[in-house]
């Protein structure tokens, strides 16, 4: 599925790449930014599929390649708070001053870590099939995922070295995905070919990289979220269980909470479309 956006490379603070993509403001002023968080592994063009009903409601997106993917330089021993301090450079750069937030998978995170840090500038965001964060009190963190995904962040927590073995080891396990899953990938989500294979070109660290930062304090809070919040997730999800959801959605302040009983991990996007029209209707400038 092809996608028109612009691509380009900034510096950071501290001299690091990020590789960035733009859609532009189109004909006139945006009516709202989106930041994309992208999932694990990929590498952060913007979501495809969404583009079409993205310039009906006069959205611009942003997005960026997380440290270590695509054209992005590494970042040893970041967090998932990092990507506040990447969002703030990015946006500045661009100049675009305030700006919403959406993360699907590994990318939800990412996105309440921006929403949590940067309440001046965050007008609402979303997260899709998102994790808690490793600490969460009274959630059985491992509890529904399946074999093959509980067994690579088990070993991310028990640190890089056993991270690394595993991943010099493992094998793809399409039955992490469900059967809506596997029918999304074949349709409008096949988009996700795209983006994994370059995020994996150069091997696994920028992977092992986030997956680090999952298990470990992500140095934001979701508490501290005050934006507009729409909480998307799929009620069968095998690889981050619905229970995280529920959790997010019980401990952050004024968190809408979007639960679709059959979808998984991936077709749960079949939903993006209205989550972005629901974005687009409560980030107000």
């Amino acid at each position: 599925m092809s996608a028109t956006f612009s691509e380009t490379d900034l510096e950071t603070p501290d001299g690091r790449r990020l590789h960035v993509y733009d859609t532009g403001a189109g004909d006139g002023p945006a009516r709202l930014t989106v930041v994309w968080h992208h999932g694990t592994p990929n590498v952060g063009s913007p979501p495809a599929p969404l583009l079409p009903v993205s310039r009906r409601l006069g959205i611009r997106w942003i997005s960026y390649d997380r440290p270590g993917y695509g054209g992005s330089s590494r970042l040893p021993g970041r967090s998932v708070a990092s990507a506040a301090a990447d969002v703030r450079t990015v946006a500045d750069a661009l100049g675009v001053g305030r700006f919403a937030v959406m993360g699907h998978s590994g990318g939800g995170p990412h996105a309440l870590a921006c929403a949590a840090l940067l309440p001046e500038r965050v007008l609402g965001a979303v997260c899709v099939a998102g994790l808690a964060p490793y600490d969460a009190e009274g959630l059985d963190w491992f509890a529904g995922m399946h074999a093959s995904g509980r067994a690579s962040l088990a070993a991310a927590a028990a640190g890089r070295a056993a991270k690394e073995r595993h991943e010099a080891e493992a094998l793809y396990d399409p039955g992490m995905f469900t059967a809506a899953d596997h029918a999304a990938l074949a349709g409008d989500w096949s988009w996700f070919e795209e983006v994994v294979a370059p995020a994996l070109a150069d091997g696994p660290g920028a992977l092992i990289d986030d997956d680090l930062a999952y298990v470990h304090p992500w140095g934001a809070d979701p508490r501290a979220v005050t934006c507009p919040l729409l909480l998307l997730h799929g009620g069968r999800d095998r690889i981050a269980p619905s229970a995280h959801a529920r959790w997010l959605a019980g401990r952050t302040p004024g968190a809408v909470l979007r639960l679709r009983p059959d979808d998984g991990h991936l077709s749960v996007l079949n939903g993006a479309v209205s989550a972005l029209e629901w974005l687009a209707g409560h980030a107000e400038p």
